[in-house]
């Protein structure tokens, strides 16, 4: 490394936030910039350990290649390295704003001080490499006259896109909504990414020869079977949009919602698109968000932005530990208690409560009921005598996702799935359906951002073996 004694000279500064009083009157992103000769120290920081384990599978699946980066901007060399960077990432733009950082998680100097900021030098080589003109088209060799359809455009779908055009096939992408991007575009609240970074990567990405069709919802305006009998290969990365619901009494009543609904709506009015659904706000009203994940973040910091007059959030969970908990031992990701951009935009954060019923008047909610449980031998148990109820005009539910949506395309494929509800693949990410492949959320189950890249990388290297090999999804369903 550049400075050996680096981790001993500087301390860690990480990604500084906009003021709350600030940041909370408009939807652009929340971080302020940094220095470049800041920026410099931090990759200072990072140590000869020997093992990296911030590359390895427990800490960055896309196994960036994170010492290498690190030492290139301590000697500002930054086109170098944007080059390693892109070496195994295709989006560090996306990583760099939303993933959490496991890398970080196992960091070696984290063991015993504060990890090497490590995301925050990954966002600013890619946007140093967008702002100097770096990043370029990517054309193929070759032309392989293959034919692959991707089904879904959030970043697993996008890397696996990537990857192939690159490889010389011809790569459609079919987008069940209106815009590119998935959850991305739509989950995604723009103070967290605006989406002027989607557009700029879609750019590059056309030019590579990627063909991007969206309004088309692949399983209702083309069947799977019509795209096995169209394309060489069809790779399936809708994510796993099914989300957790809430069947209590009063889940039918007005302003009880579910998050993406809400954010969605927000999204498409950051972007100045219309609103068709009957208009979500938070303005003005009382809210409670029931899940304590980083999809109830962004309904919290969306709720303020929206201006709401109070936010509550509750959690089923017990409160984690202040610093990482023993069960979660280095270099595992830290379980702990974690504070959020939007928990310090004001928040009631409430942990071990259970959700029984919702109340309203003329059929709209006014009201939550709620007790607290215990959590114990892996099963939640009432408190005895801890019911409450709270006012609410707007509730919530952030509870995650549950796994792909199975009712439409991939029932009908006949795709098999695997004991966690998602779809079951083989070691080259495919199907039990020749030519069909599945990657990201649609296979792994809602995860991790970082995760869908790698996974999409890997499901386009098992595309490109079976096309290699002469194969076609064609001639299966013949």
């Amino acid at each position: 490394m550049g400075d050996p004694k680096g981790f001993m000279k500087y301390p860690r500064e990480g990604p500084k936030r906009k003021p709350v009083e600030l940041r909370v009157l408009d939807w652009k992103e929340m971080y302020e910039p940094i220095s470049e000769d800041k920026l410099k120290v931090q990759g200072a920081r990072c140590m000869d350990c020997g093992v990296p384990f911030c590359q390895g599978n427990t800490g960055c699946p896309v196994v960036n290649l994170i010492p290498e980066w690190n030492d290139l901007v301590y000697r500002g060399r930054w086109k170098d390295a944007l080059k390693a960077l892109h070496t195994t990432n295709n989006f560090p733009e996306f990583t760099g704003r939303l993933c959490p950082a496991p890398c970080e998680g196992a960091c070696v100097l984290g063991i015993n001080e504060d990890p090497v900021s490590i995301r925050i030098l990954e966002w600013n080589i890619i946007d140093r490499g967008f702002d100097e003109g770096l990043v370029t088209p990517i054309m193929p060799v070759v032309n392989t006259g293959k034919t692959v359809a991707i089904v879904g455009s959030g970043p697993a779908g996008l890397a696996a896109a990537q990857q192939l055009a690159r490889a010389g096939h011809r790569v459609t992408l079919f987008e069940k909504s209106d815009r590119i991007g998935g959850l991305l575009r739509y989950g995604i609240p723009d103070f967290k990414m605006e989406k002027w970074v989607i557009d700029r990567r879609l750019e590059q990405m056309k030019l590579e020869g990627v063909e991007f069709k969206t309004g088309v919802a692949v399983g209702r305006d083309i069947t799977g079977e019509q795209l096995r009998a169209q394309f060489d290969a069809v790779g399936l990365t809708m994510g796993a949009e099914q989300p957790r619901e809430l069947p209590i009494p009063g889940r039918e009543l007005k302003g009880v919602h579910l998050a993406m609904e809400f954010l969605t709506q927000q999204n498409r009015r950051t972007s100045g698109l219309p609103v068709t659904d009957d208009p979500i706000t938070a303005k003005g009203k009382r809210v409670v968000i029931i899940g304590g994940g980083d999809t109830g973040s962004d309904c919290l910091g969306t709720a303020h932005r929206q201006g709401c007059v109070e936010a509550h959030q509750f959690e089923l969970l017990p409160e984690p530990p202040p610093q990482r908990a023993g069960s979660t031992p280095w270099p595992l990701w830290p379980m702990q208690l974690r504070t959020s951009h939007a928990h310090e935009e004001g928040c009631d954060r409430q942990w071990s409560v259970s959700t029984t019923k919702f109340t309203g008047h003329n059929g709209h909610v006014t009201k939550l009921h709620a007790n607290r449980v215990a959590f114990e031998n892996g099963k939640f148990t009432p408190v005895p005598s801890s019911d409450f109820d709270m006012n609410a005009d707007l509730v919530l539910l952030a509870m995650g996702f549950t796994g792909p949506v199975k009712n439409g395309l991939l029932d009908s494929l006949g795709v098999k799935y695997d004991q966690r509800g998602a779809v079951s693949v083989d070691e080259t990410f495919m199907t039990n359906l020749d030519g069909v492949f599945a990657g990201g959320d649609t296979k792994r189950g809602a995860s991790l951002i970082v995760w869908a890249i790698a996974e999409g990388r890997k499901m386009a290297t098992g595309i490109h073996q079976y096309l290699q090999a002469g194969k076609s999804a064609k001639a299966a369903v013949k």
